[in-house]
């Protein structure tokens, strides 16, 4: 039975079903969920990441990371936790250049807390044995600071959808059309007076994972110290607008059209992870992409590599912009921090609301 079988059958068994809990099957379902099956990163496959694009992204995540390391005192243990790590490219460019910060890898015990098998593989075999997995955040060990970097996984995390109709909010659901097909509708919604209020044909989306995921955060941070760092695309004010997409091969399909075998993202909720991490006592600030690279010194990296490598000029400009230009991830991607009390970590002293 395939997963689109699977879905068809539990819908008419017991109802149509969020669109939370569809997402939730489509990325994770054991046997045909995307990323414990089948994830294809890469410009040959589904989706393309800024670690994929240019090492510079991942240099300069680890030139933050020491630096926080530093901030924080140099404390002789920190946790160092990538979660999403992808095919571990992202934690293999920080390394290398947190490396030049003498004593941090010492330092440093590097977690991957991921989910999918298949990534795993790729990740030990680009890793090897200087980082350990874990499921769960919760599985990682804590008592000692947390410096925890993830790119582009909050938009993994599902979320709801309602929608503003004539007669007030419904959600949005996915159930069976007369043709036995998955198909979209709505339904009422006993969170209705918890909504704000919007124009008709508004889509709200709200993600209990992104904000359970600040909530955890912002608890770990407040009780052992340190910083997370959370990029991803996004939404920097609270507001409305249907952001579920399905990529194939960089394209954008139907979301409903194959199930397990599209990757499915909905946008960053940046203000409801960062007030749920505020409601725990931690700090947070948010900027653009293009903002936070270039405070950390992406313009001089990119000049050095040019300098060392004249020949490939017209490949190192075109990542250049594909990462911090405007029209591509400059702006819509965002670089949000949450951290412990009494510190700012670097690249964002001056955001604090």
């Amino acid at each position: 039975m395939s997963l689109r079988e699977r879905l068809a059958a539990e819908i008419a068994a017991q109802g149509p079903i969020t669109v939370a809990r569809y997402m939730t099957a489509c990325l994770h379902d054991p046997d045909f969920g995307y990323y414990a099956t089948r994830p294809a990163l890469g410009e040959d496959g589904d989706f393309i990441t800024a670690p994929l694009i240019s090492q510079m992204f991942g240099e300069l995540i680890g030139v933050w990371a020491a630096s926080c390391w530093m901030a924080l005192g140099q404390p002789p243990q920190i946790t160092l936790v990538e979660m999403g790590p992808g095919d571990g490219t992202l934690m293999s460019d920080i390394l290398r250049a947190a490396a030049k910060a003498p004593g941090f890898l010492q330092a440093a015990e590097i977690w991957l807390v991921e989910t999918s098998a298949p990534l795993r593989i790729a990740q030990a075999g680009r890793l090897g044995d200087q980082v350990r997995w874990a499921a769960d955040l919760a599985d990682v060990p804590d008592g000692q600071p947390l410096l925890l970097v993830a790119n582009e996984l909050l938009d993994c995390l599902p979320a709801r959808q309602f929608v503003r109709t004539r007669l007030g909010w419904a959600e949005q659901m996915v159930g069976l059309d007369a043709g036995g097909e998955l198909a979209f509708g709505l339904a009422a919604t006993p969170a209705a007076g918890l909504l704000p209020d919007a124009a008709v044909g508004q889509v709200y989306e709200q993600s209990a994972a992104q904000a359970a995921l600040g909530q955890a955060l912002g608890a770990r941070l407040v009780r052992d110290g340190g910083a997370a760092l959370l990029i991803d695309y996004g939404r920097a004010e609270p507001g409305f607008g249907d952001t579920l997409q399905a990529l194939s091969h960089h394209e954008k399909v139907d979301p409903l059209d194959a199930p397990g075998e599209d990757d499915l993202t909905v946008h960053a909720d940046f203000p409801a992870v960062m007030a749920a991490a505020r409601a725990e006592g931690a700090g947070a600030a948010l900027q653009t992409q293009a903002a936070f690279l270039a405070r950390l010194g992406i313009g001089p990296r990119a000049e050095a590599l040019l300098r060392a490598r004249p020949d490939r000029s017209e490949t190192l400009g075109r990542q250049l912009n594909r990462l911090i230009a405007a029209d591509e991830m400059g702006e819509l991607f965002k670089a949000c921090v949450l951290h412990s009390p009494g510190w700012t970590p670097p690249a964002f002293e001056d955001l604090e609301p």
